[in-house]
């Protein structure tokens, strides 16, 4: 206990060590669904299903591992949706490249990631990014949240005429749903101690009380490790003498840098403590290179980490929990399955709403200044992309400076970004 308390400093950043696992598990509740989610995009590239499942957990272990014991941050480092989407349909499908080229893609790029995290070119990079986007970035992820949140739950579904709509508000995962906000809330409120964890036990029951979800089918087997160390490093180079490889590793660093920049920000604003950002930053960046190895698309400092820090989390005790429960999954995937989305839905839905407060930053008079940070906001859920979302913005924003005569204002680093970002545009189309 008293190691615990030295080392992850538990009384300096006012918290305890019952705060800590309590966050670690409610964060690791709210993330639990990356394990069946990322093997399953894996397996459209041609990685076995249960060999992405064990890729998962064990990158996500290791994620979360170094997070918590370098950067001492309660960010929790897993499998990244949308990058995941990436290595699976342009990289592999779209790009003509087989899954074991696109690992060691993932390598190179994380290698690039570290050479940014580790040198003085994360300081610039981080200090050329202007307030107003980077406030943007937080919020934007919160309507995501929010966005996830109902669309997990059947609230809000795809709509072939209007792109989105209401869904079937009678179903039993929308009731349970709306059921768990209205508790979620008044626990939070009422500052009710582990009150988000609570929440996800009392709608799990109900859940399983009135047909949201069912306890048949539970089998417990053995994890299939043979077919794993069929995919555990098997990196592949046979393409390292083609352009197109060393391009397409490129965009897939330069989307995992600004991403986790923005991410980190917003996280380390959460804890207040932005000077744990650049140990962070570092975290992420070697846990990226160990995905490549583990056998699974790129880690990201995940957007549900703001779950674990709104219950109280705020050293990497709580990563570090979250780690060993991701490793525990390795014999526990049939419990981990009987949590329903509507259980997780009303603690999504709530963080997103937190998050939204940051807007209150955004310089709004100065629409220079607030355009491209409002676009940002609405564009990172309308295309379900952080990476995307933020490139319109930082793309918009010299733009605007510059046509103001107000050029000289950017940082130099800003434009190289820019530029970067309207690459990776092209470089989508062309592959």
């Amino acid at each position: 206990m008293i190691f615990l308390e030295n080392f992850f400093k538990l009384k300096q950043y006012n918290t305890t060590l019952g705060k800590e696992v309590s966050a670690g598990l409610i964060s690791y509740i709210t993330v639990v669904y990356i394990i069946i989610v990322n093997a399953t995009i894996l397996a459209a590239a041609g990685i076995p299903m249960e060999a992405g499942i064990i890729a998962t957990i064990l990158t996500s272990f290791f994620g979360c591992l170094i997070m918590g014991l370098w950067a001492n941050t309660p960010i929790l480092l897993i499998p990244g949706m949308g990058l995941n989407a990436m290595f699976t349909y342009t990289i592999v499908q779209s790009g003509g490249f087989t899954w074991q080229e696109a690992l060691a893609m993932v390598f190179a790029a994380g290698m690039i990631f570290i050479i940014i995290a580790f040198t003085p070119l994360a300081k610039t990079i981080t200090a050329s990014i202007p307030d107003s986007l980077k406030e943007a970035i937080t919020v934007g992820i919160g309507i995501l949240l929010i966005l996830i949140g109902f669309d997990n739950s059947g609230i809000i579904t795809s709509s072939e005429h209007t792109l989105l709509e209401i869904g079937d508000l009678s179903s039993p995962a929308a009731l349970i749903t709306f059921a768990g906000l209205v508790i979620t809330l008044i626990l939070f409120l009422k500052n009710v101690p582990g009150n988000l964890l609570l929440s996800i036990l009392i709608t799990s029951v109900l859940a399983i009380v009135f047909g949201g979800t069912g306890t048949q089918g539970l089998v417990m087997e053995a994890p299939a490790f043979k077919e794993y160390f069929s995919v555990f490093g098997q990196l592949s180079w046979a393409q390292a003498g083609n352009f197109i490889f060393w391009l397409t590793t490129l965009s897939l660093a330069m989307v995992l840098v600004f991403e986790n920049i923005g991410l980190i920000h917003g996280h380390s604003r959460q804890i207040q403590r932005p000077e744990s950002a650049p140990k962070s930053l570092q975290a992420t960046a070697v846990s990226v290179l160990s995905s490549g190895v583990f056998g699974t698309s790129p880690t990201v400092a995940s957007v549900e980490s703001a779950a674990g820090i709104t219950a109280g989390g705020r050293t990497g005790l709580t990563s570090i929990v979250t780690g060993l429960l991701f490793l525990g999954s390795l014999v526990l995937i049939p419990f981990i399955k009987m949590v329903p989305a509507s259980a997780v839905s009303p603690v999504l839905i709530l963080i997103g709403v937190l998050m939204l407060q940051n807007i209150v930053n955004i310089p709004l008079h100065d629409l220079s200044e607030s355009f491209p940070a409002l676009l940002i906001i609405v564009l990172i859920p309308l295309t379900y992309s952080i990476a995307d979302g933020m490139a319109i913005g930082f793309i918009l924003y010299p733009l605007l400076k510059m046509l103001m005569g107000k050029g000289r204002e950017i940082h130099p680093a800003l434009y190289a970004i820019a530029i970067l970002f309207i690459s990776n545009f092209v470089l989508q189309y062309a592959l």
